[in-house]
């Protein structure tokens, strides 16, 4: 049997093609139960999120020695500013015993408390969170707003404090996986039609994408049932956009390079092995770049961080598989006729030979010096927009794209009473010195009142109230003059925990993420690379190349976020996120564009083969950057600005690795380097093309 008849009895052999097709089928049963049930196993507790060796994480752990469930305090404010009246206090009074009755609400509600200026009224009610999360929350202090506002008699009434938040954030999160299943379906639809100008190709890359998404959501949930693998709402709404857009991009190249054998071999099976041939090893090595760098994050000190990368990991793995197998037995099976109503006949010329790209290719030979040159100075104006990022985290109003209750509630609640109401501190001691760390934080200055000690066992703890407001930077510095404060009291084992120190902690953990990973996922890349195409001086300019447009999509991002969008800043793993995604992704055209370009050098020299390799590739891969761009772009329909701003950048970065970097970045450099881009290759040394064998159907261009 030939090389190419050993290929097709895989995937796309005449017999094997129906093995494959019969194998997801069952796949697809098997798992569609369970991708249902991925939602109930996600874990959107605290600490799910949090650094686990984090002083704050270690506070939320040891506080079940007090309360055998996590609590989160809502606090209800009232608000008239003529003043409030007995009736007013009668009614919050009454508001209260009701808040006691509500399900999830554990303990005592303490209130109404009168603000000093008697315009405002609080009312504290611990909430108890469950294994479901943030949405116990939010069915709890749905029922308080409904309590609140019903006899207000003309008093404004708000929900906010730690629980308040978390239940908007629960509503923000409600629906997510929907939502963004839906519009990346229609964004990859309309893309698909536009891209083959067909009425029915575009099926078959949409249900192979749709396919490897249902499995890959059940696989996530037995691992996060059975081998304790983290999941959240933020990761499994990333894991839709990820596979349907990588599965996508993955589609287009075997499609593209399916159509291109076509025209070569008359046999659909052949064609389709040929294809697979060529085309496999570029999406093998883009797959292995992308699984490389999102499990560079298990090194994370964020849980959340951590728990994306096997999540995206196995993702693009189930992805890579559907993509390299179901898919050309889909296309093998339906036959040329998929194609209507451009059919490639076989016999008939290659179009990208002579079109758009090979056009651009050979403007770009013909200056390739200047062109780089160009492009590199316009990408570094771009960098200048770097110097308004402010990845330090985001203030709770800054949260949201638009203005809950609880935010709303929180302006209200610094209006009128010292800022930390509601989110106090929390610190834990051990029994004996419990007093004289009381006395120590009390002391601190930013610290308004504390409450007295509660003592369990052989721990002990109380609140301590901040005179600033929680998400502030003058509350974040008194955390930590408490922390030196209590630690230094003998024999303690004090620690300083609440909202606050939480926020704190998640911020010093993801900048020390991003010191650690952003090297690391470089390294990876960069070895990738010099694996794939056997050489030095190659990779280290694609990993400059793709460091450049990762620097200008962050000015550019961080410029239209202040000054258009009007957002407070960046949430702190912005950057860590966006780079993993950009640079892994971003790779692959690179993968793409240079495999190409190395196959088309043996045959024809470096600077033929680089013009060749975009006339080839750039059409799909121009396409596969706009699909996946506008997938990222879909994280924009929600209303959290951490998810805006990562949908925002990326798709920029995609559209600019696509449309500058690649296409023309790229080729210049590669046209001006000639063959040193290979060293030290033996193409490198070739002073003519190592295969001068013509290639069918190209040398036109």
């Amino acid at each position: 049997m030939t090389p190419s008849g050993k290929l097709a009895s895989l995937p796309c052999g005449r017999r094997s093609k129906w093995v494959v097709l019969a194998l997801w089928l069952i796949l697809v049963v098997v798992a569609g139960p369970l991708a249902g049930k991925l939602m109930d196993a996600e874990d959107n507790e605290a600490s799910s999120w949090l650094p686990g060796s984090a002083e704050s994480t270690q506070v939320l752990n040891e506080q079940r020695t007090f309360q055998p469930v996590d609590t989160a305090q809502a606090v209800v404010v009232y608000q008239r500013t003529s003043g409030i009246t007995p009736a007013d206090r009668a009614a919050a009074e009454r508001d209260a015993v009701q808040f006691a009755t509500v399900p999830h609400v554990t303990g005592k509600p303490v209130g109404p408390q009168l603000s000093a200026d008697g315009q405002a009224m609080q009312t504290v009610v611990p909430v108890a969170v469950g294994s479901t999360g943030w949405n116990d929350l939010r069915a709890a202090v749905d029922d308080m707003r409904a309590i609140a506002a019903d006899g207000a008699d003309g008093m404004v009434t708000h929900v906010t404090g730690p629980a308040g938040i978390g239940a908007d954030q629960a509503a923000a999160f409600a629906g997510i996986d929907g939502t963004l299943l839906f519009a990346t379906i229609a964004v990859v639809v309309i893309l698909l039609l536009l891209t083959y100008r067909s009425p029915t190709l575009w099926l078959l890359p949409l249900l192979s994408a749709g396919v490897a998404l249902f499995v890959a959501q059940a696989v996530i949930y037995l691992l996060a049932e059975h081998a304790g693998l983290t999941v959240n709402a933020q990761s499994a709404g990333i894991l839709i956009v990820l596979v349907l857009g990588a599965g996508t991009d993955y589609a287009l190249l075997i499609t593209a390079r399916y159509r291109e054998e076509l025209r070569r071999h008359q046999d659909r099976h052949e064609a389709m092995a040929f294809a697979l041939h060529r085309a496999g090893p570029a999406i093998l090595a883009s797959s292995a770049t992308v699984v490389a760098s999102m499990l560079c994050l298990l090194i994370a000190e964020m849980n959340s961080t951590r728990g994306l990368g096997p999540v995206c990991a196995i993702g693009v793995l189930v992805a890579l598989a559907a993509m390299l197998t179901l898919l050309p037995a889909l296309l093998v099976i339906c036959g040329r006729w998929v194609f209507w109503p451009v059919k490639p006949a076989f016999g008939t010329a290659e179009p990208t030979s002579t079109g758009r790209w090979a056009h651009v290719g050979g403007w770009i030979g013909r200056r390739p010096r200047k062109v780089w040159i160009a492009t590199s100075l316009a990408l570094g104006v771009c960098c200048i927009g770097l110097v308004s990022l402010n990845a330090s985290g985001l203030s709770t109003a800054g949260t949201f794209t638009d203005k809950p209750d609880s935010v709303a509630g929180q302006e209200v609640l610094v209006a009128h009473f010292p800022g930390g109401t509601g989110a106090p501190l929390t610190v834990i001691s051990n029994t004996v010195p419990a007093e004289a760390v009381r006395v120590a934080a009390a002391t601190t200055p930013g610290i308004s009142a504390t409450t007295p000690v509660v003592v369990h066992g052989d721990l002990a703890t109380f609140q301590a109230v901040l005179a600033d407001p929680p998400d502030s930077q003058a509350a974040k510095d008194t955390v930590d003059r408490v922390r030196a404060s209590v630690h230094a009291v003998p024999d303690a084992d004090a620690k300083v925990g609440g909202s606050t120190a939480i926020v704190l902690d998640a911020g010093r953990a993801a900048s020390a993420d991003n010191r650690a990973i952003i090297p690391l996922v470089l390294g990876v890349v960069l070895v990738i690379l010099a694996l794939l195409l056997r050489a030095v001086v190659g990779p280290l300019v694609l990993v400059a190349t793709v460091v450049l447009s990762y620097a200008a999509t962050m000015g550019i991002s961080a410029f239209v976020f202040e000054h258009v969008f009007h957002f407070d800043g960046q949430d702190n793993a912005f950057p860590l996120f966006v780079f993993v995604f950009l640079v892994a992704l971003g790779i692959d055209y690179n993968i793409f564009l240079m495999t190409r370009v190395r196959e088309e050098a043996t045959h024809r020299g470096t600077r033929a083969g680089a013009v060749a390799g975009l006339a080839a590739t750039g059409g799909v891969i121009t396409s596969a950057g706009l699909i996946l761009a506008s997938t990222f772009a879909v994280l924009g329909t929600l209303p959290v600005v951490g998810f805006a701003e990562i949908g925002f950048a990326v798709a920029l970065g995609v559209l600019l690795d696509t449309l500058v970097v690649r296409s023309v970045l790229v080729t210049a450099l590669t046209i001006d380097l000639d063959r040193h881009m290979w060293w030290p290759s033996a193409l490198s040394r070739a002073g003519r093309p190592l295969d001068p064998a013509p290639r069918p159907g190209l040398d036109a261009v």
